[in-house]
């Protein structure tokens, strides 16, 4: 298989894993609790992590609630975008196809709730310093969060690494 292939794989493998993760995880939720109520998942971790589930028809952290068919239409503009950027990378950045995967995988899975519930199922509720007034979130979200993390540290590498490479042409020519 060749190395553009391969990174097209990695992108659609790890947008997958997060959909059918973000999906089971929901479906359990939605199984088991009703809007506002708490899963205690063992009594040992319920002062660091308990399930609340919770709809949110907003942005990240329910900002903007009156904007969930824009937030979805913004969705589907971002997985088309991140579906014609990857075509255009050079087959060797698997760690970007990684990144940019993470992130195809939340928005698919969010903009599913948008469009089948018209809000989104949050449900991780964490409780320990500093995240004690933390708001609720899904694996979709966390998945945005980690693409879009991996994705600012390989910008600023680049630019790190650019930045040394003109240093070393200056030094070079004088």
């Amino acid at each position: 298989m060749n190395r553009k292939r391969t990174g097209t794989l990695i992108l659609l493998i790890v947008a997958l894993l997060i959909v059918v993760t973000d999906r089971v995880s929901k479906a359990f939720v939605l199984a088991q609790l009703d809007p506002g109520e708490t899963l205690h998942i063992a009594p040992w971790l319920s002062p660091i992590l308990q399930f609340t589930y919770v709809t949110n028809t907003g942005a990240a952290f329910g900002f903007l609630p009156q904007f969930g068919t824009i937030f979805a239409i913004f969705s589907a503009i971002v997985i088309v975008a991140i579906v014609i950027y990857t075509h255009q990378l050079p087959s060797d950045e698997w760690l970007m196809r990684l990144s940019l995967g993470l992130m195809l995988g939340g928005a698919l899975g969010n903009l599913i709730d948008r469009l089948w519930y018209g809000h989104v199922v949050d449900f991780v509720d964490l409780n320990f310093w500093p995240l004690h007034e933390w708001p609720v979130f899904n694996v979709a979200d966390s998945s945005i969060v980690v693409g879009v993390t991996i994705l600012m540290i390989l910008m600023i590498w680049e630019e790190i690494e650019e930045s040394r490479q003109a240093q070393a042409q200056v030094v070079e020519d004088a």
